[in-house]
């Protein structure tokens, strides 16, 4: 992008950055974003964004206070969406209720571990920023849109772009309220064959957000995500629905979804492992050089370049990983004693240090394609599991671990498995967020190693919070297969997607009963895409791999909609032979900002009276909002393509 909109804006010497007032803020904006993404996640598996919702939310708070600034509203939003983001160790914690360990959430025990985890998330990124934010072509589309949103809300901001961010705001909004809140539209829509028992389904979603971030994100990575989502439901699908028996008579519909789930999800965790480990070998040369840069800045009176000094990231790195390791030697404790036990805590803090880098940065890199909102981070975690419980498995017969983990079918051992990958979580989603908010501190000038401090402090905070609300979640829902009390309804547990497929992948590797071949197929056929890649790089194109391994596991109703974004975009700037203007992307940025405050919105409501369906007014069998949905989606499309092409 080559518009002045997206360029680097040097702050004022005069200029506030780091506010008391602006912590407490960041605080308290926290306690909202982290209840509504536990009660999200652990209902439907997905959270809401955090990072927009704060920037606006701190910009009309700050305004009204007076005396706000750009770089103060930055430093909000950045602690916020840090611990708006760390709620998503929902993705790991509930596993060891789910597996009978914990019969509640011991508050201690579930800070330390989310707060020593999260805050190594932070100080893994620290080395990356060189690499792959200042020196990368990577398009963060979220914190593209965060930028955008905090220039237009600053009294230098254009009143042009503040129209149309405006604009794109309260058009999303309105309809994400049609959609979640009333039922009004439809979310998504999707079609289904069959021909000579081969299932083939091809879907779409509505979401605004999404088309938004789909224009940020570029051609490349929406044509790469769409060839993953056709992978997916016009090649796997297909040939297994063919092989696989359907004994619970499912309709054609049902019956893919379930094969997509259980199957067709793993090939894609493979996929994307093998893409990271690559990606991450071409980052080896930046990463260097990145770290050098950062050594050389130290010292620097530019706060422009500069990140937090090496003695702090490697005092505070040592208090993280010394806390994990006093985690661990308490986990185990009760039931065993001897040297086994320091040395597979031991062996615990080098699997959180190593995977938690490598992770870093690949969810780092994930969340420049696609944004940290989708961001596969479930499949991270799967990643994390397989790797977690074989590395423990190859431990074992060296005696490194007590010999009370092997009995009762390796109870213990899941339990330690699932309990570092609550570690490997907070770090993964957390870095996840934590380049993305880089971004956009680059794009307003704000000082990194601020937005650091910043974003350590959203740790702590995140990390007090989100222990009550698991306890009180739990407590008064139950998750499916596990509740707190005798004579609960059922009915009305949190079903808690994630942790109940982590929970069953651990188990199935201890006891040997884990099908791997869908993960091995992945990852070959993530070394026929990078082969390709490397291929089309040769003539001027490019493929990710990573991309496509995303778009093979996320649902085709977030692949598609980003992919439509992108050939919007691309179709419609190289219609009018220019390059992505600012009004555009202010309207893409208004597209996320809409949906993501109502998301808010909804999510609150819902967790107020448990229920999601509290303002519907249709009901879910009718096909008027899939009618309706289809109708409204296609003619935004067209009008967004219209804008577009008059920027």
């Amino acid at each position: 992008m080559t518009d002045t909109a997206l360029s680097p804006t040097a702050p004022a010497a005069s200029q506030r950055e780091m506010t008391l007032r602006g912590f407490i803020l960041g605080a308290l904006i926290t306690i909202v974003f982290t209840a509504s993404n536990v009660y999200l996640g652990l209902k439907i598996g997905l959270t809401v964004a955090s990072s927009i919702p704060a920037a606006v939310i701190s910009m009309s708070v700050l305004r009204a206070m007076g005396g706000s600034t750009i770089l103060e509203n930055n430093m909000v939003q950045t602690q916020a969406s840090a611990a708006g983001t760390l709620s998503c160790v929902f993705v790991s914690l509930p596993c060891m209720i789910m597996i009978g360990y914990w019969q509640h959430f011991p508050y201690l025990e579930t800070t330390l571990l989310t707060l020593a985890g999260g805050m190594t998330g932070v100080l893994f990124t620290v080395p990356l920023r060189r690499a792959m934010v200042t020196n990368s072509d990577l398009p963060y589309p979220e914190g593209v849109a965060a930028a955008e949103i905090l220039k237009a809300g600053s009294e230098s901001g254009s009143p042009e772009s503040l129209r149309a961010l405006l604009t794109g705001g309260l058009l999303s909004a309105s309809v994400t309220f049609a959609t979640g809140g009333l039922r009004l539209l439809a979310d998504s829509a999707a079609v289904t064959a069959t021909w000579g028992g081969a299932i083939f389904r091809a879907s779409t979603g509505f979401s605004l957000a999404l088309l938004g971030a789909g224009y940020l994100v570029g051609i490349a990575g929406g044509l790469a995500m769409l060839i993953g989502t056709l992978i997916a439901w016009d090649v796997a699908v297909p040939i297994l629905s063919v092989q696989l028996p359907n004994p619970a008579h499912l309709p054609a519909a049902g019956f893919a979804t379930q094969i997509w789930t259980q199957k067709v999800r793993f090939l894609g965790a493979g996929t994307i492992a093998i893409a990271a480990i690559w990606t991450l070998a071409m980052l080896a040369r930046p990463v260097a050089a990145g770290i050098r840069d950062m050594m050389r800045a130290h010292g620097s009176a530019d706060d422009d370049g500069r990140d937090l000094t090496p003695r702090t990231l490697l005092l505070l790195t040592g208090l993280c990983l010394a806390i994990l390791f006093v985690l661990f030697l308490s986990f185990q404790s009760p039931f065993a004693h001897g040297g086994a036990i320091v040395s597979a805590a031991l062996a615990a803090v080098a699997i959180c240090a190593l995977f938690g880098f490598l992770v870093a940065a690949a969810c780092g890199y994930m969340a420049g394609i696609v944004g940290s909102s989708s961001s596969p981070l479930s499949g991270i975690a799967i990643i994390a599991i397989v790797l977690v419980a074989s590395f423990m498995l190859l431990l074992e017969p060296l005696g490194a671990l007590p010999a009370e983990m092997s009995a009762n079918g390796h109870h213990l051992a899941i339990a330690f498995a699932l309990y570092i990958l609550s570690a490997i979580v907070a770090s993964s989603a957390i870095s996840n967020d934590n380049l993305q908010d880089l971004k956009t501190g680059q794009l307003v000038g704000a000082s990194p190693w601020r937005q650091q401090v910043a974003l350590l402090v959203g740790c702590v905070s995140g990390a007090i919070v989100i222990p009550p609300v698991l306890e009180l979640l739990y407590q008064a829902y139950g998750f499916v297969g596990a509740m707190p009390h005798a004579g609960m309804n059922p009915d009305h547990a949190l079903p808690a997607p994630q942790p109940a497929l982590l929970t069953t992948i651990a188990q199935g590797i201890f006891q040997h009963q884990l099908d791997w071949t869908m993960i091995l197929i992945g990852v070959a056929l993530g070394i026929v895409l990078i082969a390709a890649d490397l291929l089309l790089r040769r003539v001027g194109g490019a493929m990710p791999p990573l991309a496509v391994g995303i778009g093979l596991y996320l649902p085709p109703a977030v692949s598609v909609t980003l992919a439509i974004g992108a050939i919007i975009g691309w179709a419609c700037t190289r219609q009018a032979r220019q390059s992505e203007g600012g009004v555009s992307t202010m309207l893409a940025s208004g597209f996320i900002v809409g949906e993501s405050l109502t998301g808010v919105l909804l999510a609150g409501i819902a967790g107020a009276t448990g229920r999601d369906d509290t303002l519907a007014i249709l009901p879910e069998a009718s096909i008027v909002p899939s009618i309706l949905g289809t109708l409204v989606f296609i003619t935004i499309c067209l009008w967004f393509g219209h804008k577009i092409r008059r920027a």
